[in-house]
């Protein structure tokens, strides 16, 4: 199986001709792409009627399910009644993912808060265990939780940072967002030699196997000198980067298969069938060259 594409919840395009996200399986297909990441960054609000409803969709469509948990879950946080609020927002977005048949659930790292940089991934190492072990016991065991990149550059999740929180349990995999990477680097992880770099590093930490099913984002970031992450753009705003191509091409040469969300800025459906094309383009020349 190659690698799988789609967009983070609807397309401006989607939400002209559609008002119910039950909709979306079917116009995601017929657009050739085949992965949808419901959201739920502001809340898990979708109840369990219409969760089902969609994943009955999605299996018809052939379309694959993930789901993002709510933006203010903060790992790092090392108050006892954050994490019980952190393990809360974790279970609620499993138990969405569970009725609608989503196999991936990413979740935010969280902030610093005035720490170093170790303290804080300390606590988060700590508070991920713990998500985890509550998730077995409500039994959602068998949704791998994800944990992202993230592009600000005072909030904990550089690559080395989640790769190390994907050591937390075999299980996991890192929701890696290569439009974040770029911003927190102020612009230098893009191109060849940095993507080949980033997927080398999570091939070294989590084996080449685990490392090839990642979960990703990806988007045209625009990024401040001070802040790193400032706004998603879309592909045709290419005053920022980075580029889709590199990953393409990469993820095509490795035979790697992840699930890539593009989070372009409303258009992202039509910016993910661009990253297809070009990554089937890429594999075929791969299999070309092969015989």
């Amino acid at each position: 199986m190659g690698a799988l594409f789609g967009p983070a919840g609807n397309s401006d395009s989607f939400s002209r001709q559609y008002k119910s996200s039950l909709d979306a399986p079917e116009w995601i297909r017929a657009m050739g792409l085949d992965a949808y990441e419901y959201q739920c960054g502001k809340g898990v609000h979708i109840g369990e009627a219409t969760a089902r409803a969609l994943g009955e969709r999605a299996r018809t469509a052939g379309i694959r399910l993930s789901l993002h948990a709510p933006y203010f879950i903060n790992l790092a946080n090392p108050a006892p009644e954050s994490l019980e609020k952190t393990i809360g927002y974790v279970l609620s977005a499993c138990r969405a993912a569970g009725w609608m048949g989503a196999d991936r659930v990413v979740i935010h790292t969280g902030a610093l808060m005035k720490r170093t940089r170790r303290e804080a991934l300390d606590t988060a190492r700590h508070s991920l265990a713990a998500v985890a072990a509550a998730c077995d016991g409500a039994g959602y065991g068998h949704i791998t939780l994800c944990p992202e990149t993230m592009g600000k550059i005072n909030q904990l999740g550089d690559l080395d940072e989640v790769l190390e929180l994907c050591q937390v349990d075999e299980r996991l995999l890192p929701t890696v967002d290569f439009g974040h990477l770029y911003a927190r680097s102020l612009g230098e992880a893009e191109g060849e030699e940095a993507t080949e770099a980033i997927l080398d590093r999570m091939a070294a930490a989590l084996g080449a196997e685990r490392a090839s099913r990642f979960h990703s984002h990806f988007s045209r970031i625009q990024f401040t000198p001070k802040g790193g992450e400032k706004m998603h753009l879309t592909f045709g705003q290419t005053e920022f980067g980075p580029d889709h191509l590199p990953l393409m091409r990469a993820l095509a040469r490795r035979g790697w298969s992840p699930t890539v969300i593009c989070e372009s800025a409303g258009t992202q459906a039509e910016d993910a069938r661009t990253m297809k094309r070009a990554y089937e383009q890429f594999c075929a020349a791969e299999k070309g060259s092969a015989t």
